[in-house]
C-alpha cells in the first residue's frame, strides 16, 4: 500500500498495479472503513480497480490524524479475494443494429457470433469500479478471446443501454454518450435512473451476469420500462 497526497484536498491510496480481484476486494473494503469511520471534514472515498481516492475540505479536516486513520486502517488484515455474491442479471439483446461491433468481435476471436453471446454471458463479472458517467460500472473479465480493443476513433453517439467490450473490460452505457467500446448488443435495463430510490443499480464489488434475451423481449422490456416513467 503507498499513500500519495494529490493537492490539499485529497488522498490516494495506492495498491499494486493490475486489474485482480483481490487487490479491488482490498480498495473497497478500505475505501467502505473510511466511510464508516465518519472522519470530520471527508466529502468523499471514491475506490477503483485498485486504489482509493479520499477527499476532504482542508479547513474542516485534520490532516494529521485523517493521515493516521488511513495508515491504521491500511494495516489491518484485508480480504485476499472477493467474496462470493448473487448476481444482478442483466438481460441483453446481442447483434443487429443493437450490437453493430458484433461480428467484428467474432472475427477477431476467430468465433462465430453464437459463441461470442455465449463465452460473453457464460462469465459472471466484477464491478471493479464506478466512473465515466454516473451508473457506468467497469466490469472484468471478460474470456480472453473476445477482449477486443476499442475502436481507434470513438463513436459521437453510443444509445443508453449498449453493452461494450473494450480489452479484458465490459460494460453497459448509462445514457447517450460518445465512445469507444466495441458494441455487441443493448440491454433495456437502466444502470442509473433517478427514479429509482437507489438510482445506481451496480455498485464497486458487486457480481453482474449477462443473459440473452430475443428482440420481442428486448422491445417490451423497453415498453414497460418506458411506461413505468410516464406521469
Amino acid at each position: 500500500m503507498r499513500i500519495v497526497t494529490a493537492g490539499d484536498s485529497a488522498i490516494v491510496v495506492e495498491f499494486e498495479e493490475r486489474i485482480d480481484p483481490s487487490i479491488n476486494a482490498q480498495a473497497i473494503a478500505l475505501a467502505d472503513a473510511i466511510q464508516a469511520a465518519a472522519i470530520a471534514g471527508v466529502r468523499d472515498i471514491v475506490p477503483t480497480f485498485r486504489s482509493v481516492a479520499i477527499y476532504f475540505d482542508p479547513l474542516r479536516t485534520d490532516y494529521d490524524g485523517l493521515l493516521g486513520r488511513i495508515e491504521l486502517e491500511g494495516a489491518r488484515p484485508r480480504p485476499i479475494a472477493a467474496p462470493a455474491l448473487t448476481p444482478i442479471r442483466i438481460p441483453v439483446c446481442y447483434g443487429g443494429e443493437l450490437g453493430p461491433d458484433l461480428a467484428d468481435v467474432a472475427a477477431f476471436a476467430g468465433a462465430t457470433e453464437a459463441e461470442v453471446i455465449k463465452r460473453h454471458a457464460s462469465r459472471v463479472y466484477r464491478v471493479f469500479a464506478l466512473g465515466f458517467v454516473a451508473g457506468f460500472a467497469y466490469l472484468g473479465t471478460v474470456d480472453e478471446s473476445i477482449a477486443m480493443p476499442r475502436l481507434a476513433t470513438p463513436r459521437v453517439r453510443v444509445p443508453a443501454g449498449s453493452v461494450g467490450i473494450a480489452g479484458v473490460q465490459t460494460g453497459v452505457y448509462p445514457t447517450e454518450t460518445p465512445g469507444g467500446w466495441r458494441l455487441i448488443g443493448r440491454t433495456p435495463i437502466k444502470p442509473f435512473d433517478l427514479a429509482r430510490p437507489d438510482p445506481f443499480l451496480m455498485t464497486a464489488g458487486d457480481a453482474v451476469q449477462f443473459y440473452e434475451i430475443g428482440r420481442e423481449e428486448f422491445q417490451s422490456l423497453e415498453r414497460d420500462s418506458s411506461a413505468e416513467r410516464r406521469p
